[in-house]
């Protein structure tokens, strides 16, 4: 089978390992960045050009979209959608994942528990808007933030009220969400591939902070999760569109409340801590899934 990894990086660990699980099953892997993609789009003969050349067809891409060219990322995916390749995550399946706001109104639409979430655009709304959620200690989000990046905890009331001003000076726009103090700064990392849960990892902030991130420092180890558990990252996975998802989910006093679902999830940190093939799955998934004539969910 020959497949495409749309990334604009294929010295990352993610990328590297789901091209080396590929080839040792005997696929024709080729790291492609979409940035050097550009497209020739009509009815009659569409195609997908790459540094001077019209690229073959692919049967499937594996989309390694990064946040900041989520919007060309996806256009370019949606054009091999146009030639008949499977995607592993559809594009507009990613652009919904992508609007955090945009994914937890569908996921709250569909009965999924989530932290207490406010969202305003007049300064006027920041007194209700803290009160909405509970009152401080909360958490101030970027909509377009990843990796814990633009993710702010205020412990007070003043605290909240400067960073919400502060954003919205930038004309940035943001989330303010109740915090879960009983999660101690921890999270549960679901990773999601069709409708399994294939691995599941604790991420602990490290001392003095409280995301949970390993790119912010966190730690990570193995944890049994509850069917109830499982049962909710798939159902948010699937809401979504995702054919694979990491899905972050808070143990609250209440019951387990996704926290964020993401669309391209990084592999290292839960092959490292799990000893799992997750790299070896995804490429098993595709063959299983990228048969001719399939159909995108989203209908393209």
């Amino acid at each position: 089978m020959k497949i495409a990894i749309l990334s604009r990086d294929g010295s990352l660990y993610s990328c590297k390992r789901l091209k080396e699980a590929g080839e040792s099953r005997g696929h024709e892997i080729d790291v492609i960045d979409p940035l050097s993609c550009y497209m020739n789009i009509n009815c009659a003969a569409p195609s997908v050009h790459y540094r001077g050349k019209q690229l073959d067809k692919y049967q499937a891409v594996i989309p390694r979209i990064g946040s900041a060219i989520t919007f060309y990322g996806t256009a370019v995916l949606r054009q091999f959608e146009m030639l008949g390749s499977f995607p592993l995550n559809e594009s507009v399946a990613i652009t919904r994942a992508r609007d955090k706001l945009r994914s937890m109104q569908i996921l709250a639409r569909e009965g999924i528990d989530l932290p207490i979430t406010g969202f305003a655009h007049s300064p006027d709304d920041t007194s209700d808007l803290i009160a909405l959620v509970g009152g401080a200690p909360l958490v101030v989000k970027l909509v377009e933030g990843t990796q814990g990046i633009g993710v702010v905890l205020a412990e007070t009331r003043q605290a909240a009220e400067s960073v919400i001003d502060a954003f919205r000076g930038l004309n940035a726009h943001i989330l303010v969400q109740e915090y879960i103090r009983e999660a101690n700064g921890a999270d549960i990392r679901c990773l999601v591939i069709g409708k399994k849960v294939v691995a599941a990892i604790e991420r602990q902030a490290k001392p003095g902070d409280f995301r949970s991130n390993l790119h912010r420092g966190g730690t990570a180890r193995n944890v049994a999760i509850t069917p109830q558990e499982k049962d909710i990252a798939i159902k948010a996975a699937l809401t979504l569109g995702l054919d694979v998802a990491g899905v972050d989910i808070l143990r609250a006093e209440r019951g387990p409340l996704v926290m964020e679902v993401n669309a391209s999830p990084g592999l290292e940190g839960i092959e490292t801590t799990t000893g799992l093939d997750i790299a070896g799955m995804m490429i098993d998934y595709i063959v299983q899934r990228a048969k001719p004539g399939f159909k995108l969910k989203s209908g393209g």
